[in-house]
Formats: structure tokens, sequence, C-alpha cells
């Protein structure tokens, strides 16, 4: 094969065995990552969501995903849905439990906002 000719296979996406994450990257504003779901929890996350939303923390925990609750789910990935892209704010703490609603994450539904603006984080 000559050097620079991509195979047709390598268009297709890739679905590991079990979830996968990326090493953390940065800019100067956010440290992000990478997770890459198996086939059968993509299509789960199709299913309910036709790859049209993001997900807010009880979702993404409910597909399986286990990483500290600073992560928020900040954009889609068409040609790769089944490949979430997460952030956070450089400099976080991830030891830190209590995470405040920041304006990039995606915001809770109403009713657990009002919960989370009662007890001042969330709850989920």
């Amino acid at each position: 094969q000559d050097v620079g000719v991509v195979p047709s296979s390598a268009g297709m996406p890739h679905y590991p065995d079990k979830i996968e994450y990326s090493e953390t990257y940065q800019d100067g504003q956010f440290e992000y990552r990478h997770v890459t779901l198996t086939k059968p929890i993509a299509e789960e996350l199709y299913r309910t969501t036709q790859c049209r939303r993001l997900l807010v923390e009880r979702e993404w925990r409910g597909l399986g995903v286990r990483q500290s609750p600073d992560w928020a789910h900040y954009e889609i990935h068409q040609p790769e849905p089944n490949v979430l892209l997460f952030r956070r704010p450089l400099g976080t703490d991830p030891t830190k439990r209590s995470v405040a609603l920041q304006p990039w994450a995606p915001q809770p539904h109403r009713r657990l906002r009002r919960r989370v603006d009662r007890l001042g984080a969330c709850c989920c």
C-alpha cells in the first residue's frame, strides 16, 4: 500500500470491548477527555437520544461512564457518535465532590435545578 493511503475500513467507527477513556488534554481554559463507548452502549445511546442532545451526568453515568462528577458532556462528535466528548475547567480538583453548575455545562431539568439551587450542589 502507498504511504498516506488510508484503507477504507479506517472510516468505520471503533467499538472497543469495554468503555475506553482517553488521556486528558487541554487548552488555555479547559481540560478535555473523550470516552469511547462499546457498540451495545452506543446503540442504547442512539435509542434514547438519537445523538441529538448532550447528556447530563445522570445519563452518562447510566450508560456506564465512570469519572469524577466535574466532567461535562459538551459536544456531539457527529463522525463517531459513540465517542463522548467531555471537558472541565482547568485547575478543577477531581477529589472535590460538590460541583457548582457552570455555564458551559448542560443544565439539569427544571425540577432538578430547583433542588440544586436549594442544596447548593448537584445531588445526582
